[in-house]
């Protein structure tokens, strides 16, 4: 195996596979000064370069771009010589904070070619949805009730462990409770961000049944909550008010009995891929997210794309440095402007909070061989492949088109996992180069860079995509990754499931009262 790998013909710099000693001569294919052809140099490490982290194959000036994915992903701080290491240490951003933009559209691809129909066996909603689940959801309208639904969810399982709940038990998988803190105290945009995202996660398609646990004085009360909410099955969605119940405890047992029973009648069957709505992000990332898993993900967008289904990418202080990749790929000027709209509107939130915008990457992150926002972000943007972008939504916002979506929500996982299934994915995939156990409120597949983290968290990661730094095929993995992903759908469980992990953040943008 290779211990190093030049990602594109442009770059100036090399990602180590694994630890290069000082010394060491690496054979590397490199263009001449007229970058008129390449040719193959024999160029020694000058120091020890660590795995994931990057080294010069040219003498970059004090001042000069560093180019990796063909990109400037900052400018030198130093005179750098080739063969030498290059990180924070000797590498500084080369990003403004807000940018006019023009629109320049390139020929996005569609993907695939649409091959043989895919199914997986999903249960179809009323509404035309699929959901992958068929669980009973608890959800808070606000934090004061938090351990209130804790405690029923968990009663609520040991009824369906019961004899009692023998009759359900093999359809409805789950009660799961999802506490927050928010719900009162807050106004403005942020209290209306709350409600929606409360209302999308009562909608979703994963959960056969739903009760509304309100306290009955918040802002954010169920009688409030009904208008986001919108038309409901009175079967499939039930409310209490735990300030009108003499034992809202004993109450909420008996509605979630009734929502189990509707939801039994749900059945898996054969679902086309193209009712699939898969969430992407990376958290944790390292130097080979952006060779690896990323674009591994991105593989997987344009097939499922290919049969129809639908793929939505967020994070977008993770896009910054590479938002014009994204902004050229958008199907039409209208969408271009939406997503312009996304990148600096968020930037205009940081500045409105007196925050540096290019606060990123993280320690981890720089450990793993990421130096700038701009090597992040070009690695990040991997994930949305090479689709046309057709949908740019807001945060709280459903999908409405299929294919590649934009989503506004931030980089943090737990508030952008949520943000993805609040806006209708049924699954999210995550791509990680130093592991987390998180989860999400709907199945959160983990994918790892390296094989060295999948070997040492097999309790976290679900996927490994280290053997494209080995011998795996961009081709084959792409496949394998498909067909698991299908096999989620139908009802295989990730690690945090069986873990019992279920974790919602909402996305606080504003005072509290």
């Amino acid at each position: 195996m290779q211990n190093f790998i030049k990602i594109n013909e442009e770059d100036n710099v090399v990602v180590a596979l694994k630890p290069i000693p000082a010394g060491e001569v690496l054979r590397i294919g490199v263009r001449d000064e007229d970058g008129a052809k390449e040719e193959i140099r024999e160029i020694a490490a000058l120091e020890e370069i660590p795995a994931g982290h990057k080294m010069a194959v040219l003498d970059i000036p004090e001042g000069g771009s560093v180019i990796k994915y063909g990109y400037c992903i900052g400018n030198a701080k130093e005179d750098i010589r080739a063969g030498g290491w290059i990180h924070t240490h000797n590498l500084k951003t080369a990003l403004g904070d807000l940018l006019e933009y023009t629109y320049e559209p390139v020929l996005a691809k569609e993907g695939q070619k649409p091959g043989e129909e895919r199914t997986f066996m999903g249960f179809l909603r009323p509404d035309g949805r699929a959901g992958v689940r068929n669980e009973i959801w608890i959800i808070p309208t606000v934090g004061c009730v938090n351990n209130v639904a804790t405690s029923i969810a968990a009663r609520a399982n040991a009824w369906l462990s019961s004899p009692e709940g023998a009759a359900v038990r093999e359809r409805v998988e789950e009660v799961i409770a999802f506490p927050h803190p928010y719900g009162c105290s807050q106004m403005g945009e942020d209290q209306e961000h709350t409600r929606q995202i409360l209302a999308d996660l009562v909608n979703h398609p994963n959960a056969g049944g739903v009760l509304v646990l309100g306290l009955g004085c918040e802002n954010s009360n169920i009688d409030v909550l009904k208008p986001y909410i919108g038309d409901y099955d009175e079967e499939r969605v039930k409310f209490l008010v735990a300030q009108e119940c003499e034992d809202e405890t004993a109450e909420s047992l008996e509605l979630i009995k009734k929502l189990a029973a509707h939801a039994s009648h749900a059945v898996r069957q054969p679902v086309s891929a193209d009712r699939l709505v898969i969430g992407m992000k990376c958290g944790g990332s390292d130097g080979l997210s952006g060779i690896t898993a990323n674009p591994l993900v991105g593989r997987f967008s344009d097939r499922l794309i290919s049969c129809g289904g639908t793929t939505i990418l967020t994070e977008v202080p993770e896009m910054f440095g590479a938002e014009t990749i994204l902004m050229n790929r958008c199907a039409d000027r209208e969408l271009f402007q939406k997503t312009v709209a996304l990148i600096n509107d968020f930037k205009q939130y940081f500045k409105s909070h007196n925050q540096t915008i290019y606060e990123n990457p993280s320690p981890g992150n720089k450990k793993g061989g990421i130096s700038t926002l701009e090597d992040k972000s070009l690695g990040c943007t991997q994930k949305s492949g090479s689709a046309p972008v057709r949908g740019v939504l807001q945060y709280g916002e459903q999908v409405r088109t299929p294919g590649l979506n934009l989503l506004s929500a931030p980089g943090n996982d737990l508030v952008a996992a949520t943000a993805l299934a609040a806006a209708g994915a049924q699954i999210v995939l995550f791509t990680t180069g130093r592991g987390t156990p998180f989860a999400s409120p709907v199945p959160t597949v983990k994918i790892s860079t390296n094989s060295g983290l999948a070997g040492r968290k097999a309790n976290w990661i679900d996927f490994n995509a280290g053997g494209l730094a080995e011998d795996k095929s961009m081709e084959e993995e792409t496949e394998r990754l498909f067909d698991y992903v299908m096999e989620v759908a139908s009802g295989r469980k990730v690690c945090s499931e069986e873990a019992g992990y279920h974790d919602m953040a909402i996305f606080k943008q504003g005072v509290t009262l």
